[in-house]
């Protein structure tokens, strides 16, 4: 039985406040930071202001809000310059009887506190640390007094640390998400949800849907099957979605596939193959195949050291792919409070010289990863036909390993 939203609530604010309190003054203090602005209107909404709001607030600014930080040493003060409180993180410092200007109440308090270094979601290389609007933007600048407004500067460490940076319960919570969408990912993998020569990958693909809001949680992204088969076309790219196919046997079939689960999310991707008649296992080709996208895997979580950009570890991972032979295709991400998330790009499938920007961001400890990539393998079975065996687990890092969190493939599942 899924848990009450009253009792969701309470969890989601008492992990914000722990966070408030432990990750800003660190992540200030990295940034170099005396001071960060997040400030929103209601629906136009800072993705960095939209974690950090109450669950009541259901993640929105509420005429507008503007979240202060201003850190003395290692102790951060915040606030609200809002009519109202922000939940109990965020007293209000604002009140518009006596000073109608709400901007006019921030340059007030910026200008008592006197900071060096005034952090702005503003960044030409991370949308999700790019919330503060251009006129929001126009109203501090025209607020603030000329001595502050030179201060100002890009907060994208701050706001990208905040996104990324998971507290052990956080862990274990992604843990028990990716558990969830591997045991959905499993039955859609099976003969309870594909008839052969019957059931469609877009009868798949709404099934998972289902499924998933059947069980409470919710989807960030549609779900993609796709299959190959004997003397089929190999797929050039992602850029064209797969169209509706029926799953016939002797196809392998993928999915990609990810949940929501409180404000974290997940994104996998497994095989199966679905019997031939008189077949009574897998190919060991298709199988090989599987295994050496395993071993791909371990070159690429190999290469996971704090500090490394993400196209450092993408150089090296395929310099060592090189050298053992694999031709393969590694286009790894961030997961957390995005799909998409905060953190490294560890290359894309189009661009495996790395990725200018956010390729050169650096790999901190405490984060979790999508282990996204694929394997080209010629098939014996298949007259030496090339396969596509890609695939997609989360893992975490916690500064000297990288780890799955609920496991990986590494035998295909089998449609009788």
């Amino acid at each position: 039985m899924t848990e009450s939203l009253r009792t969701a609530a309470a969890a989601h604010d008492d992990l914000l406040t722990r966070r408030l309190d432990t990750l800003v003054p660190m992540l200030m203090e990295r940034a170099g930071l005396d001071a960060w602005i997040v400030a929103a209107r209601e629906y136009n909404e800072d993705p960095v202001l939209r974690t950090m709001l109450p669950a009541t607030w259901l993640a929105t600014a509420r005429r507008r809000t503007i979240l202060l930080f201003l850190r003395n040493g290692t102790a951060v003060e915040r606030m609200a310059v809002a009519r109202y409180a922000v939940g109990s993180a965020f007293p209000a410092q604002w009140d518009p009887e006596t000073q109608p200007d709400q901007w006019g109440r921030l340059a007030t308090l910026l200008d008592e506190a006197d900071p060096d270094r005034i952090g702005i979601d503003s960044s030409k290389v991370f949308p999700l640390a790019d919330g503060l609007s251009a006129s929001e933007h126009a109203a501090l600048l025209a607020a603030l007094p000329e001595r502050l407004r030179g201060r100002l500067t890009d907060a994208t460490a701050a706001a990208i640390g905040w996104l990324e940076t998971r507290l052990p319960d956080e862990i274990a919570d992604l843990s028990r998400a990716c558990a969830t969408a591997h045991g959905l990912l499993r039955r859609a993998l099976s003969d309870e949800v594909i008839t052969p020569d019957r059931t469609t990958t877009k009868d798949v693909e709404w099934w998972l849907r289902d499924a998933v809001h059947a069980a409470g949680f919710g989807s960030w992204f549609h779900p993609t099957v796709s299959v190959q088969r004997r003397g089929g076309a190999a797929r050039s790219g992602f850029a064209t979605p797969p169209g509706d196919e029926v799953i016939d046997r002797g196809a392998l079939v993928h999915i990609d596939f990810g949940i929501v689960r409180h404000w974290l999310c997940t994104d996998q991707q497994q095989h199966a193959y679905v019997l031939l008649p008189g077949e009574a296992a897998t190919p060991e080709g298709l199988q090989a195949g599987l295994a050496v996208a395993n071993r791909l895997q371990d070159l690429l979580m190999a290469e996971f050291v704090a500090g490394r950009t993400g196209n450092d570890i993408l150089r090296t991972t395929r310099n060592a792919a090189d050298a053992s032979g694999i031709d393969g295709l590694i286009y790894t991400h961030a997961i957390g409070m995005h799909g998409h998330a905060a953190g490294p790009t560890i290359g894309l499938w189009d661009q495996q010289e790395g990725v200018p920007g956010p390729g050169d961001y650096p790999l901190w400890p405490d984060t979790a990863h999508s282990i996204e990539l694929q394997a080209r393998v010629p098939i014996p079975e298949w007259d030496g036909q090339v396969v596509q065996l890609m695939l997609e687990e989360d893992a975490w890092f916690d500064g000297t390993t990288c780890r799955f969190l609920d496991g990986r493939q590494t035998e295909l599942w089998v449609v009788e």
